[in-house]
């Protein structure tokens, strides 16, 4: 951001003496470099929900308009409108993205309910800027129902352009409505004189739901009135400010090649010089020394699309006036993105396809596909209201994203920016000295604190040994060294679920293990929301005892009920898999571990590596054999079990030695690999015909060593809560014979990934399959290219 905008300010730097000592510039080059700004948008694979359903959500963490490099963890949590939190989800940041899902309760009552996402850097701040979307929950088993709030009325404001209403100097105006219903865009406007209310002196029609606008230029003996009314005869008025005699308008016009602005005045000393400040992203972009009536030009082709703040201050850096305006609302930069060898079928369950091109960049993208008759939660706040709107103006707009669609009216966003203040900082706070409080600083992904004591007294400078036993890449060992007072520092984690670990002293460190202690606590906490949630606009109402549901939620069920076919059959199909896979890596495990002479076409097999998880929760193996295997029965005789077939006791072989069921009791289930149970007669039982019992321990390679002296089963054992793992996002393959017996299929949702990596070499394949009866797709992709600052957002009907 500092690299793009500094050649602009260079441009205006050239001619200009500026005072090294101004108290503005200070302020301001403090805040932006020691507290950068965070800011969350949130999308979700569908705009409202049926109780009982998952709800998957995408996030995207900026600092200023890039990916945040602040923070590595998102804190993302669920309430209902009681301010009951629900769920929370701890979430990584790649780049700035993560991803997660909530699964809502079959319970869950029928209600409007709240996504809260924040950072921890985003809680020194106001919780203003945090992400809170509101999202609809059906259920059609709720006592009460939702209903659009039509009886809520609306509230107008009126806002002079830059704050100041001058007599003789036309001013520009922002007519704000803001309603907790539905006011639609068909309402008006016009000024009349208080003395004189049967004249119209002006007129005007707003733009849309939040917003209009109109000029005026008032004389200073006038009293004037502002009429609002609505298609539904609702009305209000609302007094304009007192004129003033004296004074500085700041009057500005955007366009695409310059923002244009001028400081007419009237009863001002003629010779007064201003200064003028214009900000992006809390940051000094443009700077003049500017004497009234004169229009300055600001260029545009080096700046970025963003609010521009414009702040006039006096000789003595007392603010006269301030103006919020966009930087090229017409020429929105963002990186085109063109499908390829698209191939789109609309009739039932048919097979859709299409390319994203090949990429250098190796970025990923977040990728949904939506029956066309459905509605995206971008269709309310997108990416770019987000990025360039809402992440900083928190005031309640109605449907922001319109502001940055195809076809958006700029008029109304200049209007909207005048009705609204530059809320990161405060002019006045920060020239003072007065910054924010840093109190919780971020930490690299999952960081943990922790203790070593020896017999309850801290253990100061102690080397300590953990060993993480992962699932993927074995035992491994990391040493650390405690501080003063026996803390240490685990920063820097990334793992989902849960860890387990062991610990130990170093070796040098004679101390029996019973009398080390290790504790653990999170450098990391989720913050308790302290603020109001915002109102709906809708209502519950009594829901009748023989209402049948709506259209809308019939579909809502039958789709609900369809995907939970579509989870079961894809979850059979995985088993099967599984199973599949699971046989392979046992027969490979029982060539590897049992030699000819222990082999029988009698025998049954437990592969405790691949399979049998359960076996770790028991204290003996023979105990955890029983029932498993029929006609096999354990006798406890003197503290042991002894296993018998069908009354007749059974050898043991512990690595193909015949043991005593003594040696058995104290070898963990942890340290063993397989158990076989093979009945009747075989070679290795040179003679004996009742079968045995063959236990193999792990010995290397896939499946660990027992003899490391690092083993986890011989130490103390510590579990550690990582990320929240998601769930996958599932869809149906109607190229399978076990998705075709699928009775009905009305998905709205028809293709869902928060990250699709594109391919540096060759195109990146999309495929889905279509509903019964959806004709059209809307096809929305999102992301940012690695090393770029422009969005890629692309949202397109097909066919």
């Amino acid at each position: 951001m500092l690299k793009k905008l500094a050649p602009l300010l260079f441009i205006f730097s050239s001619f200009i003496n500026f005072n090294a000592q101004d108290k503005a510039e200070q302020a301001l080059e403090t805040f932006a470099q020691k507290y950068p700004q965070e800011k969350i948008h949130l999308t979700f694979n569908k705009s409202s929900y049926l109780s009982g359903e998952n709800l998957w959500f995408k996030s995207f963490v900026f600092e200023g308009f890039s990916p945040t490099t602040i923070s590595t963890s998102l804190f993302v949590e669920l309430y209902d409108s009681n301010k009951t939190q629900i769920s929370k989800k701890l979430v990584p940041l790649i780049n700035g993205e993560g991803s997660g899902d909530f699964s809502l309760s079959e319970s869950l009552k029928e209600g409007i309910y709240y996504i809260r996402a924040y950072t921890t850097w985003m809680t020194n701040f106001s919780e203003d800027f945090q992400a809170l979307q509101p999202i609809t929950v059906y259920n059609s088993s709720s006592p009460n129902k939702l209903t659009i709030d039509n009886s809520s009325r609306w509230k107008a404001s009126i806002f002079p352009e830059s704050g100041t209403f001058i007599d003789g100097i036309n001013t520009k105006f922002a007519v704000r409505i803001q309603s907790n219903g539905e006011i639609g865009n068909t309402w008006n406007g016009y000024v009349i004189d208080v003395k004189n209310p049967d004249v119209k002196i002006t007129s005007f029609k707003g733009y849309d739901e939040n917003v209009g606008t109109f000029s005026l230029s008032p004389k200073s003996d006038i009293q004037y009135q502002l009429i609002i009314d609505d298609s539904k005869g609702n009305k209000q008025t609302v007094d304009l400010p007192a004129v003033s005699e004296s004074g500085v308008h700041l009057q500005v016009n955007s366009s695409s090649n310059a923002i244009k602005f001028s400081l007419p005045s009237k009863n001002i000393n003629t010779e007064t010089v201003y200064k003028v400040i214009g900000t992006i992203n809390s940051q000094l972009v443009f700077k003049v020394n500017s004497l009234k009536d004169k229009t300055y030009s600001i260029p545009t082709d080096k700046l970025v699309n963003g609010i521009l703040q414009l702040t006039v201050f006096d000789d003595k850096e007392n603010i006269v006036s301030q103006r919020l305006c966009f930087v090229q609302p017409e020429l929105l930069k963002t990186k085109k993105l063109n499908l390829q060898s698209a191939s789109f079928n609309t009739s039932p369950r048919g097979f859709n396809s299409f390319n994203l091109p090949q990429n250098a960049e190796e970025s990923a993208y977040t990728v949904l596909v939506l029956d066309d008759k459905s509605t995206s939660s971008e269709d309310d706040n997108s990416l770019l209201s987000t990025l360039w709107l809402t992440g900083d103006i928190h005031s309640g707009i109605q449907h922001p994203a319109q502001y940055f669609s195809k076809n958006h009216n700029s008029d109304a966003l200049d209007a909207l920016l005048i009705s609204e203040k530059w809320k990161r900082f405060d002019w006045r706070t920060i020239m003072n000295g007065t910054f924010p409080i840093i109190r919780n600083k971020p930490e690299s992904y999952i960081s943990y604190k922790g203790k070593v004591s020896i017999q309850g007294v801290p253990a100061p400078n102690t080397d300590l040994n953990l060993i993480f036993d992962t699932p993927n890449s074995g035992t491994r060992l990391y040493q650390v060294k405690t501080d003063s007072k026996g803390f240490f520092t685990l920063s820097g984690l990334m793992f989902e679920d849960s860890i387990k670990f062991s610990y130990q002293l170093n070796e040098q460190q004679k101390v029996p293990k019973e009398q080390v202690q290790v504790i653990f606590q999170p450098n990391y906490s989720f913050v308790p929301y302290r603020g109001s949630l915002p109102a709906s606009s809708y209502t519950l109402t009594p829901r009748l005892a023989d209402e049948k549901p709506t259209p809308t939620l019939e579909r809502y069920i039958a789709t609900k009920n369809t995907q939970n076919t579509i989870n079961e059959k894809a979850t059979l199909i995985e088993e099967i898999k599984l199973k599949g896979q699971r046989k392979d890596k046992t027969k490979k495990l029982n060539n590897e571990l049992s030699s000819p002479l222990f082999r029988s076409g009698n025998e049954v097999v437990f592969d405790l590596v691949n399979d049998n998880n359960s076996a770790a929760g028991s204290s003996n193996i023979l105990q955890w054999l029983q029932g498993r295997v029929a006609g096999l029965t354990l006798e406890f005789n003197m503290g042991n079990y002894i296993p018998k077939f069908r009354g007749s006791t059974i050898d043991i072989f512990l690595n193909e030695m015949r043991v005593d069921p003594s040696q058995i009791s104290s070898l963990s289930t942890t340290e063993i690999a397989m158990v076989k149970v093979i009945r009747g007669n075989f070679v290795g039982s040179f003679g004996g015909g009742n079968g045995a019992i063959a236990i193999y321990t792990k010995r290397g390679g896939t499946t660990g060593s027992v003899s490391d002296p690092y083993a986890p089963t011989k130490l103390k054992q510590i579990t550690l809560t990582g990320f929240d793992k998601e769930d996958p996002f599932i869809t149906p393959q109607y190229d399978s014979e076990s998705f075709k017996t699928i009775a009905q299929d009305l998905r709205s949702v028809l293709y869902w990934n928060p990250y699709l990596q594109t391919q540096p070499k060759e195109p990146t394949p999309v495929s889905f399959f279509n509903n019964d009866d959806s004709k059209k797709y809307k096809v929305i992709i999102m992301g940012y290219d690695k090393d770029s600052d422009l969005p890629v957002y692309y949202y397109e009907s097909m066919p």
